[in-house]
């Protein structure tokens, strides 16, 4: 199936999983034309189909809940119990059961993606060794949350780098157009049970954000509280694109909560799923975080290795595969990754240049 016919059977299925915003769809598809990194973002769904084509034997691999649509731009900051900055993977929309080496796969094939856009400058085999080594070192101690505190400064001040001005943020989010749709009784219970205080007044907006979620209705609730605002999001939540691509069109699971409450990890309370919507607070310290606003001058090298320890400490949930994982990658030739993802990268490529031409 070539990815304009994948494009338009996807998002039929999607259509019949959740209302879809069209204007948002059409938007979709002009900005992934702009870049094969943008592309990539978007189309989970065809990554779903040639990664068991491209990496045949690799997706005979021991299987653990993963990540599912994990990228370089998968990461971002939010708040603990316990008000701690953390820093970790921020997207589980596509979270499913597959072999632990998809998730390796599509990291090391986004960070190939971003060294060919010059938004990263590492050397290739430095990024693939990089994350490769962060995973296994990860599993070997059991995983640990990245806890910006006492530990971690170097992350901790490419995480705060982009989050000293907090004014244009709010001004974007109070420059949002209020609803004037019917809003659905669940989506207003949602919001209502996240706000600091009952009955607090508030607005309901309307977002636009993402990539691969453009088509997904977003909600916001803006309040005015005690001497500042408050933001909460709820986002319509399908079942991963991976149940289109493998058949499984009746299937309802969605593995969001679980890859949440599995995971090594040090929670962000304001975060859940909640009747088929994915509620989170928005701010400037719970945010995902693009290479485009990173410093300039940064350890790559150290950010693909927590990364690739990130992408363990979810892995690590499924505990009883780590075992039998382990020596599958024992078993593993050295350039393995490297190999996997580049064939993947060019996959990808391909694909992107069709589309691209389609749309002009």
């Amino acid at each position: 199936m070539r990815i304009l016919k994948a494009t338009r059977e996807f998002e039929r299925w999607l259509g019949g999983q959740t209302s879809i915003v069209q204007s948002q769809l059409i938007e979709k598809h002009r900005r992934m034309a702009e870049s094969p990194f943008i592309f990539l973002r978007g189309t989970i769904y065809r990554w779903a189909q040639l990664w068991p084509e491209v990496c045949p034997e690799l997706a005979r691999s021991p299987r653990v809940l993963a990540v599912g649509d994990l990228h370089v731009e998968s990461f971002g900051t939010w708040r603990d119990g316990a008000g701690r900055l953390v820093w970790g993977i921020d997207d589980f929309d596509e979270a499913f059961p597959l072999p632990y080496t998809q998730d390796l796969v599509r990291l090391a094939a986004s960070a190939r993606l971003a060294i060919f856009e010059e938004h990263l400058k590492l050397n290739w085999r430095t990024a693939c060794d990089a994350i490769l080594d962060g995973y296994q070192e990860c599993l070997r101690s059991k995983g640990t949350p990245f806890v910006l505190e006492e530990h971690h400064h170097w992350l901790r001040s490419i995480a705060m780098s982009r989050l000293d001005d907090p004014g244009p943020f709010w001004e974007k989010l109070a420059d949002l157009p209020s609803a004037r749709i019917k809003i659905p009784r669940d989506v207003l219970r949602a919001l209502e049970s996240g706000l600091p205080e009952p009955h607090l007044p508030y607005r309901v907006a309307l977002r636009t954000a993402g990539v691969g979620s453009l088509g997904h209705r977003r909600f916001v609730a803006l309040a005015d509280w005690r001497g500042g605002k408050v933001a909460l999001e709820a986002k319509a939540l399908v079942p991963s694109a991976f149940h289109w691509a493998l058949g499984k069109s009746t299937t309802t699971v969605i593995y969001y909560q679980k890859a949440l409450d599995t995971a090594v990890r040090s929670k962000d309370p304001f975060l859940h799923l909640d009747r088929g919507w994915i509620v989170r607070r928005l701010s400037p310290d719970s945010s995902p975080i693009e290479l485009a606003s990173l410093p300039r001058r940064r350890p790559e090298d150290r950010l693909l290795h927590a990364m690739g320890w990130e992408a363990g400490n979810v892995h690590l949930g499924s505990s009883r595969a780590i075992k039998s994982l382990q020596h599958d990658l024992r078993r593993r030739p050295a350039d393995w990754l490297h190999s996997a993802a580049r064939d993947m990268a060019d996959a990808v490529l391909k694909d992107w240049k069709e589309w691209r031409k389609h749309q002009q």
